[in-house]
Order: structure tokens, then C-alpha cells, then sequence
């Protein structure tokens, strides 16, 4: 039988490292909100999620993994209407990733603050970035119109997103990249 999200057992070896991936993640968090990342360590992390070093060891190499894996659980809501609506204006696709980053503005904010909304980057990159089917002149526009979002993106964050996604996604579009 295959088991789908809704009936693993929690004594299954899914339904384990599920809840230690959770409580690793909302024990960072609340870290986080404390402290510096590098002011954790892993032993402070595995003692505020309630399991053991080798748990964390055996998901992740380094705390900004735990990180890394939200951002991919969290821009995998946006990132969805990117694959379905692949002919849309580029303008439309970065309105659609603003609005999530005003969505869930604590959480980015925390990212922001302690100085981690670089981990972003990868994942614009991997969105809109060059791909190794890309011709030279596609590859190099590509990048460059990932970079310049990713630059926009950190600019208003740093700016503590005074403006709204849609003033930004308007701006963006005037710009005509």
C-alpha cells in the first residue's frame, strides 16, 4: 500500500522524519527570533525540537539547510502557478511571487533581519535563471533578469517592503525586462 500524507502512520519512518523536519523547523525559528543563526547551535536546535543530534544530522548538513527547505515548501505555492500559466506575461509571474513574499512578510522579514535573504537567491534563480537548454543570448538574459529581480527583491526587504507587490510588480514591468 502506498501511504499518502493523510495516513502515515506516525510510527512509519515517513511519519518520524516528518515530525522531526517540523519540529526542527519551528525550533529554529523560534531560535531565530531570539538570536543570530550562528549564535544556534546544534545542540541548543535539538533541544528546543525535542530530538536527538543524530536526527538532525541524518535531514540536514547545516542549520541554513532547515532553511533552505522552507523556502522551497514556501515558494513551491507560487511556484506552481508559474508552471501553469508558463505563457503568461513575466510581469503577471513576478506579481504572483510578490504577493506570497507580502503573504508571508514575517517570515521573510525574520530571514531578512538576521541577515539570511540571501537564501532566497537560489531559488529566483532557479525560476527564472539561466537553463542548460538556453541558447547563449537566452542564458545571459535570463540571468540577468533573475539577478535584477533578486536585487529588486532585497532592495525591499531591505526598504521593509513599504511599498506593496503591486507597486513593485508595476515597477518592475515599466522597467520592460
Amino acid at each position: 500500500m502506498i501511504q499518502t500524507e493523510r495516513i502515515v502512520s506516525p510510527m512509519s519512518n515517513e511519519g518520524r522524519n516528518t515530525y522531526v523536519v517540523e519540529h526542527l523547523t519551528n525550533a529554529l525559528l523560534e531560535l531565530l527570533n531570539e538570536k543570530p543563526i550562528h549564535d544556534i547551535s546544534i545542540s541548543e536546535l535539538v533541544e528546543q525540537a525535542g530530538v536527538g543530534r543524530a536526527s538532525f544530522y541524518r535531514n540536514y548538513e547545516c542549520k541554513e539547510d532547515i532553511l533552505k527547505h522552507l523556502l522551497n515548501e514556501k515558494t513551491a505555492e507560487w511556484g506552481g502557478d508559474w508552471d501553469e500559466n508558463s505563457g503568461a506575461p513575466l510581469s503577471e509571474h513576478i506579481r504572483v511571487m510578490l504577493k506570497h513574499f507580502e503573504a508571508n512578510r514575517a517570515f521573510y522579514k525574520l530571514l531578512n533581519d538576521r541577515g539570511l535573504i540571501y537564501l532566497l537567491k537560489d531559488v529566483i534563480v532557479e525560476f527564472l535563471g539561466p537553463k542548460p537548454e538556453h541558447d547563449m543570448i537566452s542564458a545571459y538574459s535570463s540571468a540577468f533578469a533573475a539577478y535584477v529581480l533578486y536585487g529588486w527583491i532585497d532592495t525591499w526587504f531591505q526598504r521593509g517592503m513599504k511599498e506593496s507587490a503591486d507597486e513593485i510588480a508595476d515597477m518592475f514591468k515599466a522597467q520592460d525586462l
